[in-house]
């Protein structure tokens, strides 16, 4: 057997060149665009390039866009220049948002059933979540009940036409429909999941989503998911760093802000970043109506006179799933304890009211830690960040130094008299006792010291007389100096009451 004959250097790369035109002559017979492929990869080389131009990379695109023209199908089946595609398309959602904002009711509603078994997988997609999400925001009522149950199980994906508007909760239609309450849970558990995991939690149709998961999660799995977001507290709490003051100006991010105050343990992160910013703007805080919220939520916590019931309802944590009752006892009673209330006509804003009287009647343990949002004392957490940051001498400066202005104005007047009462349970007592005597006297010489006689006229004469009335000796006493010539004058008239006190 005669040995193998080695090829030269120069024969083996004559060899390989010749190898590679002839699998390139097979391709181009097997692949009708080919050519074109090898052109768009070598546009797309130069498209994705980061030290691009708008200008050069628009003209890429252009380029490439011409190329493909007549022949995108079969470009988008192609592993290879299908990339070149999506590069090019790359923005086109807001292409999709303004032809959506442009579409008649028929075209919208076409659009909206082409999402059709398409939904959960786009709400995992950072661009596609976003599309979804606009269509869903266009939508009626009853459109948007169709896209949202897409994440609810596959059965409704098939069966979506025996729902009707009357079962807007989830749990009206598993009862309906005769579901298996198990199914559909670990269906959104696997849809819910991936979608947090990314971080995709801006949308209204996961926050609903969500809602509708943790009315028929079981504890377990509500708990895995509200530690999930437990994790993100920090992330978004430094995300604010720089925008506290512009935050809580806003409606509705003074809220964000009062349950940021309200639930997180960490009151070091919270006092470096949110009080350190609140003190900076304290004297425009106090006067502004959204602005005062999260001062007065520390004063005096979740107090009706300053919220809105709304508000309350949205500081309310309890979730049915986490309650410490049985699977049972939790889908029994889940009907009285949440309620839907519509903010339009369509009932497009769908918002869960819970009342707060299940957070009080909640036993104790792991679960109820979760839904107070930390597992330290709240009395302790108030202490930390309004007296042991300073923010409450730094509020009382402000008040005796405002005092005039705060007590003619509409929202002042409820930070001022937080303030000037100690704060609710007497937080502020207890270290600011000598600073807190030179706001009253503050008050009262600007507002009573040589000025009864005027307030003595009128219905304000009740509140000058009830000084007299007082538990404290030492006001009964000060009071009495000031008003008795007024009593002897016949210009105050003191009722009954204190009549016959002050003769007994």
């Amino acid at each position: 057997m005669l040995p193998e004959r080695r090829r030269s250097p120069k024969q083996s790369a004559t060899f390989d060149y010749n190898a590679k035109e002839l699998a390139e002559a097979r391709k181009k017979k097997r692949k009708r665009h080919y050519t074109l492929e090898q052109e768009l990869a070598s546009l797309w080389e130069k498209m994705r390039l980061r030290n691009n131009t708008k200008e050069d990379r628009s003209n890429l695109v252009s380029k490439a866009l011409e190329k493909m023209k007549g022949k995108i199908p079969e470009i988008a089946g192609s592993h290879v220049s299908s990339r070149v595609l999506q590069t090019c398309v790359n923005y086109a959602v807001h292409l999709v948002k303004k032809i959506l904002d442009n579409a008649s009711k028929k075209q919208l509603a076409e659009f909206i059933s082409s999402l059709h078994g398409h939904v959960a997988s786009l709400l995992r997609h950072m661009v596609g979540s976003v599309v979804v999400e606009y269509a869903y925001q266009l939508g009626n009522a009853s459109q948007k009940q169709v896209i949202l149950m897409e994440c609810y199980s596959t059965e409704l994906q098939l069966f979506k036409d025996l729902v009707s508007m009357k079962e807007r909760r989830l749990v009206d239609i598993i009862s309906k429909l005769k579901l298996q309450k198990a199914s559909v849970s670990r269906h959104m558990n696997s849809v819910i999941q991936p979608i947090l995991e990314k971080g995709i939690v801006d949308h209204s149709i996961i926050h609903r989503a969500l809602m509708e998961y943790f009315s028929i999660a079981d504890q377990s799995s509500a708990a895995d998911i509200i530690q999930q977001f437990a994790k993100e507290r920090k992330k978004i709490i430094k995300g604010m760093k720089g925008h506290i003051g512009k935050i809580a100006h806003d409606q509705y991010g003074s809220m964000v802000l009062v349950c940021v105050l309200s639930i997180v343990d960490d009151t070091k992160l919270i006092t470096k970043i949110v009080i350190r910013e609140l003190q900076t703007v304290l004297a425009e805080l106090v006067l502004d109506k959204n602005g005062r919220r999260p001062l007065l939520q520390l004063l005096h916590p979740n107090c009706s006179r300053y919220f809105s019931p709304d508000d309350l309802a949205s500081l309310d944590l309890y979730i049915p799933s986490l309650y410490n009752k049985g699977d049972s006892e939790v889908n029994s009673e889940l009907g009285d304890q949440t309620k839907y209330s519509e903010v339009d006509e369509d009932g497009d804003n769908d918002t869960v009211e819970v009342a707060a009287k299940a957070n009080r009647s909640m036993g104790s343990g792991e679960s109820v830690h979760l839904m107070e949002g930390g597992k330290k004392d709240p009395f302790l957490r108030r202490q930390e960040l309004l007296v042991d940051s300073g923010l409450a001498e730094s509020l009382v400066d402000i008040c005796k130094d405002s005092a005039a202005e705060l007590l003619k104005s509409n929202f002042g007047k409820d930070v001022i008299y937080e303030v000037a009462t100690g704060g609710a349970g007497g937080i502020l007592h207890a270290t600011l006792d000598v600073k807190l005597d030179s706001l009253h006297e503050a008050i009262a010489s600007l507002l009573l010291k040589g000025k009864c006689e005027m307030w003595a006229q009128g219905h304000s004469c009740k509140v000058v007389s009830a000084f007299l009335e007082s538990s404290d000796s030492v006001v009964r006493k000060l009071a009495k100096e000031e008003l008795q010539p007024l009593i002897d004058s016949g210009l105050l008239k003191l009722s009954e009451a204190i009549q016959l006190a002050k003769e007994g």
